[in-house]
This record gives C-alpha cells, sequence and structure tokens, in this order.
C-alpha cells in the first residue's frame, strides 16, 4: 500500500476541525479500508494489526539499540545524546536537580511531508489546539 503524505494531505485540511491524535487503532482500520485484499477478505483485521505492531516493534527496537530509522518521503528518526544539566523542580526552587544524560528521539521531516505541511492551514491547527487544551 502506497500513502504518501502528498496523498494524505489532500483530506488533511477538511479533517482537521475534528482532530484528535491518530491511533494505532485507526491506522489499522484506514489500512484495512482501504487495500482491496482486505475487502475481498484474503486478509483479516488482526493480520493489519499484527502488522502495523511488528513493524512499530522494528522502528522501536531498532532506535533502542542506537539506530536511525528512515523513511523515504516521510523523514527520519534521528537518535540523539542529550548532554548532562541542572534543572530546577518548580516546587523547590531553591534546590538545584541534576538532570542526566540520556538518549532523546529527534523527527525529521522528508520533502513530501513538508511539502505537505505547507499546504496545511495553520488557523485550523491552532483553533484546535485551544479546543483541546479547554478541555
Amino acid at each position: 500500500m502506497n500513502i504518501s503524505p502528498i496523498s494524505m494531505s489532500k483530506n488533511l485540511n477538511t479533517n482537521i476541525k475534528d482532530m484528535q491524535n491518530l491511533t494505532k487503532r485507526e491506522i489499522v482500520q484506514k489500512i484495512y479500508q482501504d487495500k482491496e485484499e482486505c475487502r475481498r477478505g484474503d486478509i483479516l483485521q488482526n493480520d493489519v494489526k499484527d502488522i502495523v505492531q511488528r513493524t512499530l516493534d522494528i522502528l522501536s527496537d531498532s532506535l533502542a539499540q542506537g539506530k536511525n530509522v528512515e523513511l523515504r518521503n516521510f523523514g527520519v528518526l534521528e537518535v540523539q545524546v542529550r548532554k548532562p544539566r541542572v534543572g530546577r523542580n518548580p516546587t523547590k526552587p531553591d534546590k538545584d536537580v541534576v538532570i542526566p544524560k540520556r538518549a532523546i528521539v529527534k523527527f525529521k521531516a522528508g520533502k513530501e511531508l513538508k511539502a505537505a505541511l505547507k499546504k496545511l492551514d495553520l488557523s485550523l491547527v491552532e483553533g484546535s489546539k485551544a479546543a483541546r487544551a479547554r478541555k
């Protein structure tokens, strides 16, 4: 199945009014609905769920081993090391807290995703963010 960020952006502005976080379950359902083999009954929804979960497991395992994950036309998940630093506990601001060195994952969007995001109506995203904050 070939779903590119560009094809996803066609529905981006229309669906963003009801914007919520995309869940793994919604990804499985979308793949299941879009794939001809699923509609014929050759592939079960549980099979799609297993494939999505296995894909996420492979991504997580690779990142946990310090490997970067490159997904063409989507972006790169990159493991970076944050230096140790001194922070403050908001409830006890007089005491310094040492935040240790740690690994983080950064995402860098690919060309197609960047192009799709340029077409996004930012006022809808900002409005949706404000609506979620009120909840």
